[in-house]
């Protein structure tokens, strides 16, 4: 990666988010700088703070106001960094909309898709165009991003498609969702699986464009999955968290992966979990899942 290396983190102000700004800000130098992103002033202002003076930190820490459902904002500050930087060397697209399980789903529907899809089209297509040589660019997905979690009436909408047609593809699910046609089309009634496989699929879409120039220079786009971490997002969501790990320790594995030396040509585009890429295809519609939602 190039010298005075600069690092972007969307959702840092707390959870996985907060774990990997402080990674960052702990491997990376003096000259480098990591902007920990999030929508409110103050919380941004009081995180980038605490990063700074948590021991260990080394590179400069500065937070940013970024709203990730707009995207106007999200290519003025990708171009900021063009003009001002050349680029940046590392973006993790980490933001989430918080959904209980008793929420209205379809209620949910919107700010969900605008915070998990529609910023993470915005952050390829903007953080794409400025990605320096050698560069990271990881969007933070979940196991529940294959392709096999969806009904099978729904693959080709994501299976081979472009950014454009995956964009397509979510509006046509938010429509959906909207006029109460989604269940009879086949998309799940759970949010978080069409979300999830979108994600990933623009991710792949974007790679399979960019992969062999990407390769040759050691560049890295994938999308990550953590495991499973306990978060406020996640904690209402199941009932034994004996297995979870910390927001700290889900961070590492993903920051193994951005410091790595050389790219995996297995794991460019994939989606990454511990280091591994987990079949596009395989996983099995949640049914039983669907039934502890609220529509």
């Amino acid at each position: 990666m190039n010298a005075s290396r600069i690092a972007l983190v969307t959702g840092a102000n707390q959870g996985l988010g907060r774990a990997l700004t402080e990674g960052l800000a702990a491997r990376l130098g003096p000259d480098d700088l990591v902007l920990l992103t999030g929508r409110d002033p103050g919380r941004v202002a009081d995180a980038a703070a605490e990063v700074t003076r948590r021991p260990g930190t080394r590179a400069r820490v500065e937070g940013r106001v970024l709203d990730v459902t707009d995207t106007d904002a999200i290519a003025r500050l990708a171009d900021e960094l063009g003009a001002r930087y050349g680029g940046a060397d590392i973006v993790v697209s980490n933001a989430v909309a918080r959904v209980l399980p008793g929420d209205s789903q379809s209620a949910r529907a919107d700010e969900f898709i605008d915070v998990s899809n529609t910023a993470t089209h915005a952050i390829l297509r903007s953080f794409g165009a400025v990605l320096r040589t050698r560069g990271r660019l990881l969007v933070v997905a979940s196991s529940l991003g294959t392709l096999g979690h969806l009904d099978p009436r729904l693959h080709h909408l994501f299976d081979g498609a472009s950014l454009d047609q995956v964009e397509c593809a979510v509006e046509s699910w938010r429509s959906a969702v909207h006029h109460r046609t989604a269940t009879e089309a086949g998309w799940p009634v759970w949010l978080n699986v069409p979300s999830k496989v979108a994600q990933v699929a623009a991710v792949r879409a974007v790679a399979a464009e960019r992969r062999e120039q990407d390769l040759a220079n050691g560049t890295l786009v994938a999308s990550v999955c953590p495991g499973m971490v306990d978060t406020a997002t996640s904690r209402p969501w199941f009932s034994d968290h004996s297995g979870a790990q910390s927001p700290a320790e889900a961070a590492r594995a993903v920051l193994d992966l951005v410091f790595a030396e050389d790219v995996d040509p297995d794991l460019y585009g994939e989606l990454i979990r511990f280091g591994k890429p987990l079949p596009w295809h395989e996983g099995t519609p949640l049914v039983e899942q669907d039934r502890l939602v609220t529509p």
